[in-house]
């Protein structure tokens, strides 16, 4: 089954569980014994000129987000290019032709993020080509004379994908509604709710220059003027957003009231401004933190372990970091930390582990707690609107989860449809993170035990997932052992992550697994897009039954008052880094060379 944004609905979400009409798009089907000369490749309107690169190309792909239809291209062409975030965008209808699809390896591009696999890919290719040609007809000057005209976020959209790339429509979209989700610099400090005096200088954005755009929110980038920079050589993480600016604002005001720990991303040291076109206002779009030049943990660890570089004694200090400053941010920050995985982990100069991200918008359910898990399916399946592309879930089913998660947080809606910080939070919610807000405090403990505990999996197995062939995105080193099995994590160690992850159940991937650009059937490559669709149907409504079944009974523990937020008896964050540490001592012990006599 080819991989495709209708399948999140279908088969992903546990939307599938009530879906009305099962999509089955031809290209997942199989594929007949004779090909019409209409849909041939053989057929000289069905052949690509060429996918090879330009010399000298005038863009560089980066990467690539939002299910394979946003691609960030950098021009090479100018001396000085603002983070302005003028992304390529290909909606999932601009390709109708299932050879173009093939050819270009946009199911692929799909689940690959990163720029050195992504630029194999046909897509990546085409778009340098399609940006060559429209540079070439319209005049060097046309990329650098549109932005400074453009809002923040603005997109380059391939409207309609052509074979012969100069029939292919590229038209530019300026996005004013993201300058109106911004806060202005005026009244931040109000906004937020912080003294003035925590609010970092301000810089504008054109005193920053790209250097790389490494993830939908993350740029790299250098100061102009060159200012002083952890690590030297100017050079930063722009932090921005090009939708939910609400989340922004959430991480930026977490991170200004952060007690600082060494393995907990520094303060924001400068904010970003721009001038937006209407109304005047001098908006915050971003902020910068230091670089850290080594990268996220995700991509070391496996390849470390591959080349026998990773130590045990490495392994135990890191695993002890990771705890003490997710402790860290439950006892002294005063807030719980959604994000966890080795994607928002990075290594400092001294090799240090680094935690980022505190957007606090949450993982998918491969990485959740159940508990967590269990509202988010609700969630999901209480927002699910129809639309021209899907007819969404029966009505009466959506009203019942609605009503259900009413129970649980009131006015979730509202929280919901908020589409900017300054919007009012009802009951006065300090975030927008739907499951993680219904949590009690113990729960919210227990909850980053879990996660907490996957990570320490994947340090001592040395994996970059606890999953390998993850719908949502592959990775340079796919894991070649998967959670809770164990072969590298030392005997006093497993107990220890075993207790962390109490309560978890299998995940959609013990079922339905990615095969290239192909959803597939575990062990089962020949399977068909029925045979996906059945599986995925039955696998989630097991799971939401579930899910409704632990909601009931907490709900009734919750009434009676006999509700324990620690359900599934995990250690407290303390006790996992008291173990870590006891640990640590013993194998420093072991290490020593024995005294003389």
């Amino acid at each position: 089954m080819e991989l495709n944004s209708a399948l999140i609905h279908d088969v992903i979400h546990p939307t599938a569980a009530f879906t009305q009409n099962p999509l089955v798009k031809d290209g997942s089907r199989a594929r007949p014994e004779f090909v019409l000369w209409e849909d041939s490749q053989l057929n000289p309107k069905n052949r690509l000129d060429s996918l090879e690169f330009p010399q000298p190309a005038l863009f560089r792909i980066d990467g690539c987000t939002g299910l394979g239809t946003q691609y960030y291209a950098v021009p090479l062409f100018l001396s000085h290019v603002p983070p302005m975030r003028l992304d390529v965008f290909i909606p999932e209808q601009a390709v109708a032709s299932p050879v173009l699809r093939e050819l270009l390896d946009l199911n692929v591009a799909f689940h690959t993020k990163d720029a050195t696999r992504l630029r194999r890919l046909g897509i990546s290719r085409y778009i340098v080509r399609a940006l060559q040609n429209w540079i070439a007809e319209r005049g060097y000057d046309t990329y650098s004379s549109l932005v400074p005209g453009l809002p923040f976020g603005s997109r380059i959209i391939f409207e309609a994908l052509h074979f012969d790339i100069r029939k292919t429509k590229i038209s530019v979209v300026p996005t004013y509604y993201v300058e109106r989700q911004l806060l202005g610099v005026a009244n931040l400090s109000e906004s937020l709710g912080l003294a003035p005096e925590l609010l970092p200088e301000a810089v504008d954005i054109a005193s920053l220059s790209t250097v790389q755009e490494l993830y939908d929110s993350v740029c790299l980038v250098r100061m102009r003027k060159r200012k002083a920079c952890q690590g030297g050589d100017g050079l930063w993480i722009f932090k921005a957003l090009t939708s939910n600016t609400k989340y922004l604002f959430v991480e930026l005001r977490n991170l200004l009231l952060m007690e600082p720990h060494p393995n907990i991303i520094s303060r924001p040291q400068y904010l970003v401004t721009k001038r937006c076109l209407f109304g005047g206002k001098t908006a915050v779009a971003g902020f910068l933190v230091p670089y850290h030049e080594h990268g996220s943990v995700r991509d070391k660890l496996p390849l470390m372990r591959i080349h026998g570089h990773l130590k045990l004694e490495q392994q135990v200090r890191w695993a002890s970091q990771l705890a003490s400053a997710v402790l860290h941010i439950h006892e002294r920050g005063g807030m719980f930390y959604s994000d966890l995985r080795l994607d928002n982990v990075v290594l400092s100069a001294t090799n240090d582990l680094v935690m980022i991200d505190f957007e606090q918008r949450g993982v998918w359910c491969e990485f959740a707690s159940p508990e967590v898990n269990a509202i988010e399916y609700v969630r999901i399946l209480a927002s699910d609107e129809p639309d021209d592309a899907n007819p969404g879930i029966p009505e009466e089913t959506r009203g019942h989860f609605a009503a259900r998660l009413n129970r649980i947080l009131p006015d979730w809606d509202v929280l919901q449809a908020s589409e900017d910080y300054s919007a009012p939070r009802p009951h006065g919610y300090s975030n927008y993170n739907i499951a993680w807000l219904a949590l009690d405090e113990a729960e919210q403990e227990s909850s980053m035990v879990y996660m907490l505990g996957r990570v320490l999996w994947c340090i001592f197995e040395g994996q970059s997932a606890p999953n390998k062939a993850a719908v949502w995105q592959s990775y340079r080193y796919e894991p070649d052992i998967e959670f809770p099995s164990f072969r590298l994590t030392p005997s006093g160690l497993r107990d220890l992550i075993d207790r962390c992850t109490r309560g978890r159940r299998e995940v959609l991937s013990s079922s339905i697994v990615r095969q290239a650009g192909r959803l597939v059937l575990r062990g089962k490559e020949s399977s068909t897009a029925e045979d996906v669709l059945r599986v995925a149907r039955e696998w989630w409504q097991a799971e939401v039954k579930a899910a409704e079944e632990f909601l009931d009974m907490r709900e009734e523990r919750k009434t009676r008052g006999t509700w324990d937020g620690n359900y599934f008896g995990r250690p407290k964050l303390r006790e996992v880094l008291a173990e870590l540490e006891r640990f640590q001592e013993g194998y420093d012990a072991a290490s020593r060379p024995a005294s003389p006599d």
